[in-house]
């Protein structure tokens, strides 16, 4: 007995020092905390190690990375103008690829290549993470090239082409929704007459399609229980809703519309309550029903209360919402039960005090401290409470390629993994130690 104790002892200490991955959209649950142990507790004034960079080509699509294999996207262009228009979809030629990378090295492992014309705005490349699940990983393009390939070696298993299958046009920012794996279940947000599908993981089939909106939106899909239920939540261009996952039937729908259809960022739940925000100081508190699937509008924000962000999401963490406002880019504290603003900072987006329309950092939260990786590409180590931003550090991890209103940005989030941050540009992908010792 003794032995079978130490042995689980052993076991227990030697799983909770094991590199972690990143399997998808906002970490392994899709919560955008980092669980992995042994990790920097401050950035030194000598920076960090960066272990290795690889070339790659435009995009907006962040690293996946599971154990050694990092699986990134990117947009060859070949000809036409990518100046950056809200208004204007440019019409390039090139290709998307699908690159799996050895994590240790940042070499190719393999490759996967296809033509794919672009008439979209801002058309840097794909915007959606991989969706790595089991031995196959499942991509987005920006034009809907949706593919299923083996994990190890880039083959083709299955492939749907969103605009052609469902007879869509892309959004005119591209198919932007991660797609969602649920049990036998890929959950992609698709088109305006039938917003959300469910394809069948493993052959593409379409089980079920649900829901019309005057756009898809951005948002991808997110799973919750709440009242009894399963429930996916699906954010259109008009409304939040909470499906049955199993079906795509309707539970509740609540009136929230984005600017410009702009619903991106993924709604956070906390407890009894959901929180989602978008442009145009569109932002809502819900109360979900704790004895069955429902939810009503605990309160909306105005232009001067709560957080109303875009490219990134924001994160709850005992009572407080952090996130970087759309509006003017600051970093802003929120209380959740009231809306309120408690602080607001230049320190984070711009170190400074202009504003920056569209400004964006991505939270990620580690044990005590959160990491913030910013437009300009720096790694910024913090703690965040109700009273006040403190920084920890900050590693300029790589330069950023793109542009929003005449300012330089990178608006790609990063991967956290293996002990490492995992980012990309326009140009590169870079890896980069946080480990302690």
């Amino acid at each position: 007995m003794k032995w079978i104790i130490s042995a689980l002892v052993v076991f227990g200490v030697s799983c909770s020092l094991c590199a972690d991955d990143w399997p998808r959209w906002l970490g392994k649950n899709g919560d955008s905390i980092w669980r992995e142990s042994g990790i920097v507790e401050s950035i030194p004034d000598d920076g960090l190690v960066i272990k290795w960079k690889t070339p790659i080509a435009g995009g907006y699509a962040g690293p996946a990375v599971v154990g050694d294999h990092v699986y990134v996207t990117d947009y060859v262009r070949k000809s036409g103008d990518s100046a950056n228009d809200p208004s204007v979809r440019n019409e390039l030629q090139g290709s998307e690829r699908v690159l799996c990378l050895d994590a240790k090295t940042g070499e190719e492992i393999w490759k996967h290549e296809y033509d794919c014309p672009y008439k979209i705005s801002y058309p840097a490349g794909p915007r959606a993470t991989p969706t790595v699940d089991g031995d196959r990983v499942y991509t987005l393009g920006a034009h809907g090239h949706l593919y299923c390939l083996e994990r190890s070696s880039g083959e083709i298993v299955w492939k749907r082409h969103l605009e052609a299958d469902f007879d869509a046009e892309a959004p005119i920012w591209g198919f932007c929704a991660h797609p969602l794996v649920d049990g036998d279940k890929l959950i992609c947000v698709v088109e305006k007459d039938a917003v959300a599908v469910a394809f069948d993981k493993m052959t593409g089939r379409v089980i079920w399609k649900s829901l019309t909106a005057s756009e898809p939106g951005y948002c991808p899909p997110s799973i919750i229980d709440a009242g009894g239920k399963r429930q996916l939540l699906i954010w259109d261009a008009d409304k939040l809703n909470g499906l049955d996952p199993e079906t795509g039937n309707s539970y509740w729908s609540v009136p929230l519309k984005a600017g410009y259809g702009m619903s991106i960022a993924q709604p956070r739940r906390v407890g009894d309550f959901l929180f989602a925000s978008a442009i145009q100081n569109v932002s809502a508190l819900l109360k979900l029903d704790s004895t069955k699937p429902n939810a009503e509008v605990e309160w909306r924000s105005t232009p001067k209360t709560s957080v109303h962000v875009a490219n990134s999401t924001p994160f709850i963490d005992n009572g407080t919402i952090y996130g970087a406002d759309c509006q003017t880019g600051q970093f802003l504290a929120v209380d959740l039960a009231t809306g309120d603003r408690l602080w607001e900072t230049f320190q984070l987006t711009t170190q400074g005090t202009r504003r920056a329309s569209h400004g964006t950092a991505f939270v990620v939260k580690h044990q005590d401290r959160f990491f913030l990786f910013t437009e300009t590409g720096d790694l910024v180590l913090t703690k965040l409470t109700r009273e006040k931003f403190e920084e920890l550090g900050r590693f300029h991890v790589l330069e950023p390629t793109g542009e929003c209103f005449g300012r330089a940005v990178v608006w790609s989030h990063p991967a956290f993994a293996q002990k490492c941050i995992f980012a990309r540009n326009d140009k590169e992908i870079v890896c980069v130690s946080l480990a302690k010792d």
